[in-house]
């Protein structure tokens, strides 16, 4: 395997979570295969972002355009289609992310390669590669492999490839590309954020998080509690957003946010796919749950199998009394 490829994102002058985590996985993949990583970032000024790749990456390919503005998949396309068919990687990664999701399929269809989209992992096995897919709406990891290929192109699931630290201090080369091309068919107006709720879950250190065990709305007084005597936030499962207990942007998991507390108290809470998938970088899981045999017990840390509104209120007065 002669090279792996990363194509990094951005937005907002910050590079995006998931290229860091990608590069992570590139780089345990390419060290395991005696293969060099490179790393693709595009962009009208790229310089500080390519020198936060070079910490994981062998080589960084800067390349710069003026008419390059936010993540667009076609300008990206045309210009990794060249590298690509240059340089000839066996294996480009990406996130799962919806700059990846727009570009990948274009890019695998014009250069005739392999996707696999939504990946859980990687494996590198005797020369050739294996991913692991959920199917079945999470309920079955299948893994796949592949015909021999010159290229094949992977997205990767946001959130679940931990960011290793690296300090590998790789070249970096810079790239001016010529972009003759006009793609005034699609063009960037600006972000829609939404609407501040005033709690942001992501940056939380400790996150309490109800689910429908919970049994009504009057009961999140308890977590709330619970969260304030850890000096947390509470946030939530599907179920309660549903219910309109609390906001869309409390929720955790595949269609909320992912969070990477250093501890997540799941209170009443299963442990479905859809969750996990959001909580899967905290440091610490404590699972609250009066189902001894429920799915988040095999991804917590520590579980307690009885009722939350029996085990809350005792862990309100034991902190409380801790802090004296």
């Amino acid at each position: 395997m002669a090279e792996i490829l990363v194509v990094a994102e951005h937005r907002r002058q910050t590079l995006a979570d998931v290229s860091l985590q990608m590069l992570s996985k590139g780089r345990q993949l390419a060290d395991q295969a005696s293969a060099e990583l490179l790393a693709v970032v595009i962009g009208r000024n790229v310089d500080g972002y390519a020198q936060e790749l070079a910490r994981w990456a062998d080589r960084v390919l800067a390349v710069m355009n003026e008419k390059l503005g936010e993540s667009l998949a076609e300008p990206s396309q045309k210009i990794l289609t060249s590298i690509i068919k240059e340089r000839k990687p066996s294996l480009v990664l990406m996130g799962h992310s919806s700059f990846g999701m727009d570009l990948a399929p274009a890019l695998a269809v014009e250069l005739g390669a392999p996707l696999a989209t939504d990946c859980l992992d990687l494996f590198i096995g005797n020369g050739s590669i294996t991913a692991t897919r959920s199917i079945y709406n999470g309920k079955v990891n299948a893994v796949y492999s592949f015909i021999p290929c010159e290229t094949l192109i992977v997205t990767g699931r946001v959130g679940e490839f931990p960011i290793e630290d690296w300090d590998k201090q790789g070249e970096i080369e810079e790239i001016d590309f010529p972009l003759e091309e006009e793609f005034n068919y699609k063009q960037f107006e600006g972000y829609i954020e939404q609407e501040a709720g005033g709690v942001d879950i992501t940056q939380a250190e400790v996150v309490v998080s109800i689910g429908r065990g919970i049994k009504d709305k009057e009961h999140i007084e308890l977590a709330q509690q619970l969260a304030s005597e850890l000096g947390g936030v509470v946030a939530c499962s599907r179920p309660v957003v549903d219910y309109g207990w609390l906001p869309s942007e409390r929720q955790v998991g595949l269609s909320g946010k992912a969070v990477k507390p250093k501890l997540y108290l799941a209170l009443g809470i299963s442990g479905a796919f859809q969750h996990v998938v959001g909580l899967k970088g905290s440091k610490m899981i404590v699972a609250i749950n009066k189902d001894a045999r429920a799915s988040i017990f095999s991804l917590a840390d520590y579980g307690i199998v009885d009722d939350i509104l029996k085990v809350v209120p005792l862990l309100i007065q034991k902190i409380a009394a801790l802090k004296g």
